[in-house]
């Protein structure tokens, strides 16, 4: 039987988009840069909204850092593909309604598309147009 850490290193098809700390991006532990990631807002403006949030809750602010530093797990060199997948699974986390409805909505559109060539291939103005191209 598998463990768990040994499924997601093996790719089962978990979802990727995980809150990481980026060490790629970093400045001191990466903590900021990997929140950036995983909501998909810029770098700099979440480490100016904590120095910011320092100001009143300094303690707070610097704990909560440490422990976040200490317990959250560094980014893996190849989390997704391509930019494409990263896009898609952070719309899976932050706005699965929205995604969804995309989804709907494409697979929807490749429905009528189908109807649409079934629709002719079954009819008589194909049988012709195969004739003539013959």
């Amino acid at each position: 039987m598998k463990t768990r850490k040994q499924r997601n290193r093996q790719g089962s098809g978990n979802n990727p988009h995980r809150l990481y700390r980026n060490r790629d991006n970093r400045m001191i532990a990466g903590v900021c840069a990997g929140i950036a990631d995983y909501f998909g807002f810029e770098t700099s403006m979440v480490r100016v909204a904590t120095v910011i949030a320092a100001i009143p809750f300094s303690t707070a602010i610097i704990i909560g850092y440490v422990i976040l530093a200490i317990v959250l797990p560094t980014r893996p060199a190849n989390l997704y593909p391509d930019d494409e997948h990263e896009d898609f699974w952070r719309g899976v986390a932050n706005q699965p309604k929205d995604l969804l409805g995309e989804l709907r909505h494409r697979f929807r559109d490749l429905e009528l598309r189908l109807q649409k060539m079934e629709a002719y291939v079954t009819s008589r103005r194909y049988d012709i147009d195969r004739e003539l191209r013959d």
